[in-house]
């Protein structure tokens, strides 16, 4: 595959600090890699419980901190609309509120004052760079990257049709190609021409991922190491992966859920149904396993670097496993190799369940499932915790305020003559710094109408067009007990705030500009 052409600035090489937190004894700004999954379910990854070989991501864990109640948004541009600016998603306009026709949602254009954290990253002389999927209004560069390759096409791992260097369409790229490999070639050569050319500029990249997002396709090589190994069925996995979660202190307040995406006991299914089941797994680990693997390539790369140490490394999914079921692209060829460039798998509601174990509903649903996505920070240079659990909920909206907090960016004021309202998100740095109570802060969800509200171990959530159901989550983490009816006063009283966080959103000063969906929905 073609290499990215050098670029303009290099990496900073910094020394570690021993110190519990804060800046490195050089006072060097910390570089980032913010690495994010498409749809991964919460408890894929073998440091969440799963059975699927991870060890680059287990290593992260063990070097840094793993959070057990991170969330995102249930879909996918929404999360990256929070994840790169602070806000929720319908704040900004990248997402659907409920009764407002204005050109939100996946074609939304956000306000001027919502600029992308590597626009502000660069005002403190951060060098940017972005490898993968985008789904966000405008372009890499226009949104403060220095450098991009974007994979417009989510329809083909083997042969994309719609892939960009910079602002240059490429070639339908040669065969052996595969995007999650290229994905992180481009990472590392950015890197790589970092290093050479500007040893004094911190940098902040963002990888993203397509995987394991459908359609199922991987490479056969990856995909035969699990051969036979999800033919024990649903109900032996998903118990499997909650005991692992018991065993390493996880979630010991959850059982298991019931399943809720289209899904059979397996003992009711025909031999076929459970050999596709399994063939459908299969692909699945295999995509998350080569992910891994990758990720261990780009970390690679930073210790040649010498950046190893100051460099803070965040992984995340920007939903919960998908359930859906559909064909694009070029089809699914009858007889073609599972997986391969020739078929076109989903997941489906069947691995939709064991995928995000053992929490209910999935993608596109504010249910447990659909929202909750594995958290992994790592820092050697400031981050004295190692293989520590963080139990409080945090949100993608935290992500921008805690990694402006870390590069000493303070939160803008002015976008031009706009006032910048204050960032929906909150910085953790205390919290990566220790497993503390942070105080109870309001969590609020809606997409396609499924709306939910967290306040503490309380969470109202209201599926489209059902009544309003009620969680103790402390308790009841998987959503398996319903307390709404002994509890009607409080489930209305976070009703009733869930909606005046919505009318807050819809009064913030909106541009003219707002209409103008060119370029959005990449």
């Amino acid at each position: 595959m073609s290499r990215p052409a050098p670029l303009l600035f290099t990496l900073a090489i910094v020394l570690a600090s021993h110190s519990l937190w804060g800046a490195p004894a050089t006072k060097q700004q910390p570089n980032f890699i913010l690495l994010l999954a498409d749809d991964m379910g919460f408890s894929d990854a073998g440091c969440y419980g799963g059975e699927i070989a991870t060890p680059n991501l287990d290593q992260l864990s063990k070097d840094g901190v793993r959070f057990t109640q991170a969330y995102n948004t249930a879909r996918c541009w929404p999360t990256r609309a929070s994840l790169l600016t602070g806000f929720y998603a319908q704040h900004v306009r990248r997402d659907n509120l409920p009764g407002v026709e204005d050109g939100s949602g996946v074609k939304g254009v956000r306000p001027a004052w919502a600029r992308l954290l590597p626009a502000l990253l660069k005002t403190a002389g951060y060098s940017t760079y972005h490898s993968g999927k985008w789904h966000v209004d405008g372009s890499p560069l226009d949104g403060g990257f220095d450098h991009s390759y974007t994979l417009l096409d989510q329809d083909r791992y083997f042969s994309p049709k719609n892939h960009q260097l910079d602002r240059t369409r490429l070639p339908e790229p040669p065969k052996g190609y595969y995007a999650t490999t290229a994905v992180a070639d481009h990472a590392i050569g950015f890197l790589k021409a970092h290093a050479e050319q500007t040893p004094k500029a911190p940098f902040f990249a963002y990888v993203a991922f397509t995987s394991p997002h459908f359609p199922l396709q991987a490479p056969a090589e990856d995909i035969a190491r699990y051969k036979g190994r999800f033919d024990e069925g649903t109900e032996v996995l998903r118990e499997a992966r909650l005991k692992r979660l018991w065993d390493q202190g996880d979630l010991h307040n959850a059982e298991l859920s019931e399943p809720s995406a289209p899904a059979k006991p397996w003992a009711e299914l025909t031999p076929d149904e459970r050999s596709a089941f399994s063939a459908r797994m299969e692909i699945h680990a295999a995509m998350i396993d080569r992910m891994d693997q990758e990720i261990g390539r780009i970390l690679e790369q930073i210790k040649a670097m010498g950046a190893a140490e100051n460099t803070v490394v965040l992984f995340l999914s920007d939903n919960g496993a998908s359930a859906e079921s559909l064909v694009r692209g070029d089809g699914n060829t009858p007889g073609a190799a599972l997986g391969s460039a020739q078929s076109y798998l989903c997941l489906e509601g069947q691995g939709a369940n064991l995928a995000n174990t053992p929490l209910r509903y999935s993608k596109k649903f504010v249910h447990e499932g659909g929202i909750s996505t594995p958290l992994i920070v790592r820092w050697p240079a400031g981050l004295k915790a190692k293989g520590e659990v963080r139990d409080q909920p945090v949100h993608v909206v935290d992500i921008t305020p805690t990694v402006l907090k870390l590069a000493s960016v303070p939160w803008p004021k002015l976008a031009g003559e706009t006032p910048v309202p204050p960032a929906d998100g909150v910085e953790l740095v205390s919290l990566l710094k220790e497993n503390k109570t942070l105080a109870n802060r309001p969590l609020w969800w809606s997409h396609e109408d499924n709306c939910a509200f967290r306040l503490g171990d309380w969470k109202w959530v209201a599926t489209k067009g059902k009544p309003g159901e009620l969680y103790y989550l402390k308790a009841d983490r998987a959503e398996t007990r319903d307390l709404a009816a002994a509890n009607m006063e409080r489930l209305q009283e976070m009703e009733a705030q869930w909606t005046k966080m919505a009318s807050r959103f819809k009064e913030e000063p909106r541009p003219p500009a707002l209409t103008n969906a060119s370029g959005a929905g990449q």
